[in-house]
């Protein structure tokens, strides 16, 4: 019996010690490398196409009006413009000094210091301008633009393109305004004289000069009236083969 009792203390104790012999053996065993997984190759993400989109003619917005130009504007043609030659330092009919690098125009008929946006038609582009001066004398022709401005639309290379001209209201502006009637450009200033005096003797109300520009010699016939009916009168009584009149706003 005391026998059975040693065995079976001995196999506990044994099995025991097993465990414990397990349990231990954990710390000491060497560990056993492992190869590492490497990851799966990189597939690169195919670009997306962008869908095609209808073509939509690109129109650039119009510079705003100047801060002392308000509302829409009070009249609108459709002419050829061209840009002043070598005009530099020269005056002007508002009495300034022309400078290409100013946006700057000369027009005919629009108060002298109104506010213009000039739209090339052919380009779409844009550009805000000041009547400094009259002009051009030239047939068919609306607009004289100064240097800066022909090159902001695309002008100056073309050096004559059809354009959209706006004109803003200028306060203080007089409605009726001061007309004249200019004629000329004769190349020879014996010309131009001798045609004022002619003149002279026809509009003996009226006051006649002659004076030089950059195209050549002009005459001036200023009404003692100087509305716009009586100018278109006068205009229309001139008829000369290498000189035509044109009817001009002074003021």
């Amino acid at each position: 019996m005391r026998q059975l009792q040693r065995s079976i203390l001995w196999t506990g104790r044994a099995g025991v010690c097993a465990v414990l012999a397990l349990s231990t053996g954990c710390h000491h065993k060497a560990s056993v490398p492992v190869a590492a997984t490497p990851p799966p190759p990189t597939v690169p993400t195919p670009r997306t196409l962008p869908q095609a989109v209808a073509h939509t003619p690109v129109v650039p917005r119009l510079p705003p009006p100047p801060d002392d130009v308000q509302g829409k504007p009070i009249s609108t043609e459709v002419g050829l413009a061209s840009w002043y030659g070598p005009y530099q330092n020269r005056r002007a009919a508002d009495g300034s000094v022309y400078d290409g690098n100013g946006m700057t125009a000369a027009h005919r008929t629009l108060p002298m210091g109104t506010t213009v946006r000039v739209t090339n038609l052919t380009t779409n582009q844009s550009v805000m301008v000041r009547i400094t001066d009259r002009g051009p004398f030239v047939q068919g022709r609306t607009l004289d633009l100064s240097l800066a401005a022909a090159k902001a639309i695309g002008l100056y290379k073309m050096g004559v393109a059809k354009v959209k001209v706006e004109a803003f209201a200028k306060p203080g502006a007089d409605p009726e305004g001061r007309w004249c009637v200019q004629i000329g450009a004769f190349v020879d200033q014996s010309d131009a004289i001798s045609f004022k005096n002619d003149l002279l003797n026809r509009y003996k109300t009226a006051k006649v000069i002659e004076f030089s520009g950059p195209t050549g010699h002009w005459v001036r016939i200023n009404p003692l009236k100087p509305d716009l009916p009586t100018a278109n009168k006068i205009a229309e009584s001139i008829h000369l083969p290498d000189a035509d009149p044109y009817v001009v706003r002074t003021n």
